[in-house]
């Protein structure tokens, strides 16, 4: 069977990014089993003999009704899917999906009949609400950062911005390449309503939320850059744990040292 990406080198480009990044969090041991999910708009990559294409699925509710995203296409990886299969072989582990007309269903049009991650509503909510802002933010990465998860145990650190100003001052590059810091939300279960809705709230502050006890969710235009943003998070996590280890609480650059960061470079705090 021909694969959706035959011959279309921008869509294999971003497909692969995805893939790319799934093994990344396979190897940092951030995806454990089947865990952690990756959603990317694709639709600026169809063409017309993408939109002819049949269905392989049946028609499937997405549980609420998305005005942004009608015709819209994502690829996403599949639910109980490894991430350390879907760098070897994204097609196989993933598919891509249309969005119909009515705004609240979806078909698999490619490349097999793979159902997308059990959390593919909460993704789908916000890519319809970063589509309405005129965003242009075209991924979203959840995954499990072993440090930070590990801070989020910690009940200080989950008042507003404690942990994102200790992250930022562990290293200059954390405030310069994740400049809007570390939202979080209060645990929820899992998949559930109400961690949707807090993730959407965050992320009009925040590219990158906290899940307590449970990952992160990141945003960005595509799958590497929101992966590039929980990365220097997690880098400083460990600069931090590193100087706790050994045996001394770190001091981190001072208030005046990160607005100096924040005007030279021009960033948003």
């Amino acid at each position: 069977m021909k694969s959706i990406l035959e011959n279309r080198p921008a869509l294999t480009t971003e497909v692969y990014k995805a893939a790319e990044v799934a093994g990344y969090l396979w190897q940092k041991g951030w995806a454990e089993r089947n865990g952690g999910n990756i959603t990317v708009n694709i639709t600026e990559f169809i063409d017309d003999e993408i939109r002819q294409m049949e269905p392989i699925s049946e028609v499937i509710s997405i549980g609420a009704v998305l005005p942004h995203l009608k015709g819209c296409y994502f690829y996403c990886k599949g639910t109980n899917k490894r991430m350390r299969d879907l760098a070897r072989w994204p097609m196989e582990h993933g598919s891509v999906i249309r969005i119909l007309d009515d705004c609240a269903s979806y078909v698999i049009i490619a490349d097999q009949p793979v159902a997308p991650t059990s959390e593919l509503p909460s993704h789908l909510m916000v890519h319809n609400d970063l589509i309405g802002k005129g965003s242009p933010y075209k991924a979203s990465v959840h995954t499990h950062p072993i440090e930070l998860i590990a801070m989020s145990h910690c009940k200080k650190f989950l008042e507003k911005d404690v942990i994102t100003n200790l992250l930022w001052s562990m290293i200059p590059e954390t405030k310069a390449f994740c400049p809007k810091g570390l939202g979080i939300i209060p645990y929820q279960l899992p998949s559930s309503l109400e961690l949707a809705k807090g993730t959407l709230e965050q992320l009009q502050e925040y590219d990158v939320v906290m899940w307590e006890k449970h990952g992160v969710f990141a945003i960005d235009c595509d799958a590497m850059q929101a992966f590039d943003q929980i990365d220097v998070l997690n880098k400083s996590a460990l600069i931090y744990i590193a100087a706790k280890n050994m045996g001394f609480e770190p001091d981190g650059m001072t208030k005046e040292q990160m607005k100096e960061m924040t005007v030279a470079f021009n960033l948003p705090k």
